[in-house]
Formats: structure tokens, C-alpha cells, sequence
């Protein structure tokens, strides 16, 4: 247990260190901290500290800097987000989503929290059902044809198959109509196993037209990005990166993998509020010096996804819960009221 003087200091050195992006030594934290303590005091309590795992002194320099567990007690324990400062969403740059399409906004959302930021935003994709609200076919050329799959909630899926025999426009849309009339509103994989079962009373093109269009609806669905990534290259004019090439390169190959993006906004989605992750503490942010705020969003009232901004450990935590706060009840709103 630190005392309140420890605590103290430790809030204005992780606050001066996240403000500068300098190691604090003892005469900068006293004037910082307003305390009227000596400088011996000062290197006593700093000496604590360390020997605690809550700071750490670079070896070019006789300040300290905060470890992931000092982080961890700075935000469990001394930050504080005054919902009096909170901006008003209407005073935020850029800040409307445009419920066009629900995964327009979970792109607009990403590229959100990546300009609020100016890190790295991530958004998780929900688990999108595999039903059909509708379906058409457009000839494009001889054998070539588009399928527009729209489902429930509103998204559209195109895809582009190759079939054995040219259909002419009236063919397809004989198709279309058979699809939409009979299979609307099941799932892929169930008009799939009907069509086997009910493919010898149709005509045999326009069962094998159908059958192809399933395939590629089923294969549209599986190729869906599970996680929308945005603003890696902000991560370039972060110093903590920029000086270490190769621990840049592990960053970028996290986004383009996005598996360990997923499990960890797994883990957001199955929380209530906003949550914050630090590098080098678990297995959940594997990487030091990397830091994650996420929060939950909803679809009336159910989490169906979460998202979040990842940046350095030395971010202005406060500010960021404020940002994914915000975006998280945007998200909410504009896929909630999307019809």
C-alpha cells in the first residue's frame, strides 16, 4: 500500500510523462507535484516506487519513467474522467456516423476513433447471420453474372460468379423472383440443403443458377473481415515506435493478422463500460508499450461488438475513454435506429 504523498507523486510523474514524453527526475516532479519536500525526500519515495515495479529509470537518464504495472495503478486508482469535461458530441470533429449501411458505420467508426485519437482505431465486426432478405442477378456479359445479396438488417453483398451457360436478363430475374418468393429470410445454409431436395422440379440452368448464387452468398459471408482496422500509420510519428524498427514491423503484423484483435475485443465485448488493456501485463496485449481502450457496443439494447483505439502506454488515458465512450453510443445509435 503507497501513502498518499507516494500516490501523489506517482499520478504527477505518469501525467508528466504522458504530457512530455520525458523521463521526470526530482526537481521536475517536486515543482509538479507542488509539494514542499526535499530533493532527498523525493529520490527516497522515487526509490521506493521503483523497487515496487511502478517506475523505472532508462538507462540514459536519471529520471523515471512509469512501468505497465505503475500504469495499471495510475488508471485503477488515480484517473479520474470528470463527466463535466466530457465533450458534447456535437463539438467533436467528424463526429456522425451515417447509418447507410451497418457496415459503413463500423468503417466510419474506425476512421473515428483513429482521427480523435491520432492512433489506431478497431472496430469488431459482429457475427453477421447467414439469411437473405433479397436477392437479385445482373447480367454483366456472357456467363458473368452479379449477385446482390441483401440481408435483414440492411447490408449488401455483391458477387461475381462464372456460370456454365449464358442467362439472358428475363431467366435471371425468373430466378430472382423463385429465390426471394420461397427462401427469403432462411439461411444460407438452409436454402442450400432445400435446394437439393427441390432442385428436380425446377429447370435444370435455372436450379444450377441458383445453386451457384447460394455458394457464392455462403462464401461472400465466410470472407468477411471479422475486425475494421484504421490508422496504423499513426503509429510512425509515435516515438516509443519509430525508434525501434523492428518492434514497429511486430506492430503492423498484429493488425494484419487481427486474430490477437479479436480476442482481445472479445474479451471488451463481454464487459460492461469501458476497459483498459497494457501492454506486457497479460497475454491479452502481448506486446510492451502498447496500450488498448475498448468498450461494448449495442444493437437495442444487446452487445453485439466492441471497439476500441490502440496506441502507446504513454497515452492521455482520460481522453481516450472519452473517445471511445463517445463512439461506442454513436455506433449504438446509428445501428439501432438503421432500418
Amino acid at each position: 500500500m503507497l501513502d498518499d504523498r507516494s500516490k501523489l507523486l506517482l499520478k504527477t510523474l505518469v501525467e508528466r510523462y504522458i504530457a512530455d514524453g520525458q523521463p521526470v527526475g526530482s526537481r521536475t516532479l517536486s515543482k509538479a507535484a507542488g509539494l514542499e519536500l526535499s530533493p532527498a525526500t523525493i529520490r527516497n519515495v522515487m526509490s521506493d516506487l521503483e523497487e515496487l515495479g511502478l517506475i523505472t529509470s532508462p538507462h540514459t537518464s536519471a529520471g523515471r519513467v512509469p512501468t505497465a504495472r505503475g500504469y495499471r495503478l495510475f488508471v485503477d486508482t488515480m484517473l479520474t474522467v470528470r463527466r463535466d469535461e466530457l465533450h458534447p458530441v456535437e463539438n467533436l470533429p467528424n463526429a456522425t456516423l451515417q447509418a447507410e449501411q451497418p457496415r459503413q458505420v463500423l468503417s466510419q467508426a474506425a476512421q473515428m476513433l483513429s482521427n480523435l485519437s491520432q492512433f489506431v482505431g478497431v472496430v469488431m465486426v459482429p457475427k453477421r447471420p447467414t439469411v437473405f432478405r433479397h436477392i437479385e442477378f445482373l447480367r454483366l456479359s456472357d456467363r458473368r453474372v452479379l449477385v446482390i445479396l441483401v440481408s435483414p438488417d440492411g447490408d449488401v453483398q455483391n458477387r461475381v460468379i462464372h456460370t456454365q451457360t449464358d442467362y439472358n436478363q428475363s431467366q435471371l430475374q425468373e430466378a430472382a423472383q423463385f429465390l426471394n418468393t420461397h427462401y427469403a429470410g432462411l439461411s444460407i445454409d438452409q436454402v442450400k440443403e432445400r435446394l437439393r431436395t427441390e432442385v428436380e422440379s425446377l429447370r435444370d440452368e435455372i436450379a444450377s443458377l441458383m445453386v451457384k448464387a447460394v455458394e457464392a452468398g455462403s462464401e461472400a459471408i465466410d470472407q468477411q473481415d471479422e475486425v475494421v482496422v484504421a490508422g496504423e500509420r499513426n503509429l510512425l510519428s509515435v516515438s516509443e515506435f519509430s525508434r525501434d524498427m523492428d518492434h514497429l514491423r511486430k506492430m503492423f503484423d498484429l493488425f494484419e493478422q487481427k486474430t490477437q484483435l479479436m480476442r482481445l475485443l472479445e474479451v471488451s465485448n463481454q464487459a460492461e463500460g469501458v476497459r483498459i488493456f497494457i501492454g506486457g501485463e497479460s497475454q491479452v496485449v502481448p506486446y510492451e508499450d502498447l496500450s488498448v481502450v475498448s468498450a461494448p457496443y449495442e444493437v437495442d439494447g444487446r452487445v453485439v461488438g466492441a471497439l476500441g483505439v490502440i496506441g502507446p502506454q504513454r497515452m492521455p488515458y482520460d481522453r481516450m475513454i472519452q473517445i471511445v465512450d463517445i463512439t461506442s453510443k454513436l455506433v449504438s445509435n446509428a445501428l439501432s435506429h438503421h432500418k
